[in-house]
């Protein structure tokens, strides 16, 4: 295991230094040697060195605590050793304070510093197994690409694999961000469709005329541009699946056309005379309170009972809380190798940040901090400071407070504004955090002139 720890020893003594380099290669280790504070920053940021052993006092312009505070800001998890022909209390405080993990006095004892090293190397070869272990756990609560060890969502698992070889509806309701489509794919993939085509279609993309062209096609000529017959979304999954995601958000004229689909199995195409048959499994989802809105006289209580044969319900992200580690883990390793990086891990202080974090754009957001923290990072290992947006953005909301005397209008208007900077503008993201119709959120811009 040695001949993979890598050590580099910075001292401007040439005799201590190669000493020191000498005694640890003889113990199999791999050392490199610098003999100043800035050569030693530079070399670790091209080497994640397991230790480095610093001598306190250094001509140049940067001593032994001024490179540990900068390989430290490099590699927050570095395991960093001062040496000293100077020892004094304060000293030792010092370099206690600024991460060092020991501090020796020359001049050194090589069985000394045989047995710190072996001592070191020990700890960290137990960091890498929890590692190891970490990711085995992962794949171990993988289930097609859903990843969790929550009872509730194990339970859902359960019953996609139950109801994968039916045929019946299913309405899978969440909050935005949990992975609706993720569990309708593994209902799908797990039963005798899994061959057959799955198709998604977001039905709060695109305007009614448009998404009754995307679901049932159209024929030649029936409108200016249809220069061809074109297959719709139901029959291009025909014999399989399709998703409709964020159904609450149809038309009324959709809910009818939708339900006929339901109950008959068959459609026209827009334009067309021709009835099309097709044998195809609806999976649904939304974020809404469909009942509230068959209330409201938004939604068709008969399409909705057709719709909730089967209902699903995702928990949000915090209310199962123990899955955002093993969540965390799988998306840094893919984030990072997808970005070309050499990033680690997340430490235990930027993880107890993700874990007391409510997440209310759930594993979404999760992903979406993971890859800010991966880009803007310098180091190996996510640290705190890499998430500190997470505490700007909750330090925000419980700052702000309704001013005595504004009109409701421009406490809608601020919360639109809010809502639309913490989405970069994403009109589908703002209107499902608002809890508001796509359309309806169109509405509210133009009354208001705010602009994206």
């Amino acid at each position: 295991m040695k001949n993979i720890w890598q050590i580099l020893v910075v001292d401007d003594e040439e005799v201590m230094c190669e000493s020191m380099a000498a005694w640890l290669r003889e113990d199999g280790y791999r050392v490199d040697t610098a003999s100043r504070g800035k050569q030693a920053v530079e070399m670790a940021a091209q080497t994640d060195y397991a230790i480095y052993f610093i001598d306190l006092k250094m001509p140049g312009g940067m001593d032994g605590i001024e490179t540990l505070m900068e390989i430290h800001r490099i590699h927050p998890e570095a395991s960093v050793v001062i040496i000293t022909a100077y020892a004094t209390v304060d000293t030792a405080i010092q370099a206690m304070k600024e991460g060092a993990q020991e501090y020796i006095v020359k001049p050194c004892n090589p069985q000394e510093i045989s047995m710190l090293v072996s001592r070191i190397i020990k700890v960290k070869n137990l960091q890498r197994e929890n590692a190891i272990l970490r990711k085995k756990l992962t794949r171990q609560y993988n289930y097609r690409d859903i990843i969790t060890k929550n009872a509730r969502m194990q339970d859902i698992l359960q019953l996609t694999q139950d109801i994968a070889s039916l045929r019946s509806t299913v309405l899978i309701r969440g909050e935005s961000g949990t992975g609706k489509e993720l569990v309708a794919r593994a209902i799908h993939f797990s039963g005798d469709r899994s061959t057959k085509p799955f198709i998604t279609v977001s039905c709060a993309a695109l305007t009614e005329t448009l998404l009754e062209t995307e679901l049932f096609g159209y024929e030649k000529g029936s409108f200016t541009g249809a220069g061809a017959q074109t297959k719709g979304k139901f029959e291009l999954a025909n014999g399989g699946t399709i998703f409709l995601d964020e159904i609450g958000d149809i038309s009324p004229k959709l809910q009818a056309d939708l339900l006929r689909v339901l109950q008959e199995r068959a459609f026209y195409r827009v334009g067309g005379s021709e009835e099309v048959r097709v044998d195809v499994r609806v999976i649904a989802a939304t974020h809404k309170d469909l009942q509230q809105a068959i209330r409201d006289g938004n939604f068709r209580d008969d399409l909705y009972y057709r719709l909730n044969v089967i209902e699903i319900r995702i928990p949000p992200l915090r209310e199962r809380r123990e899955d955002i580690p093993l969540l965390a883990d799988h998306l840094l390793e893919r984030i990072a190798r997808e970005f070309g990086k050499e990033i680690a891990s997340v430490s235990e202080g930027a993880m107890r940040m993700l874990m007391d974090y409510d997440w209310p754009g759930n594993v979404r957001e999760l992903e979406n901090a993971i890859e800010r923290a991966c880009v803007t990072t310098r180091t190996r290992v996510l640290a705190e400071a890499d998430f500190a947006f997470l505490e700007r953005e909750v330090s925000a909301r419980r700052a702000w407070s309704v001013p005595a005397g504004m009109p409701l209008e421009e406490i809608e208007r601020r919360a639109i504004i809010a809502t639309l900077e913490r989405t970069s503008g994403n009109i589908k993201e703002a209107a499902a955090a608002l809890k508001i119709d796509r359309s309806t959120l169109y509405d509210k811009l133009k009354r208001y002139e705010i602009t994206r």
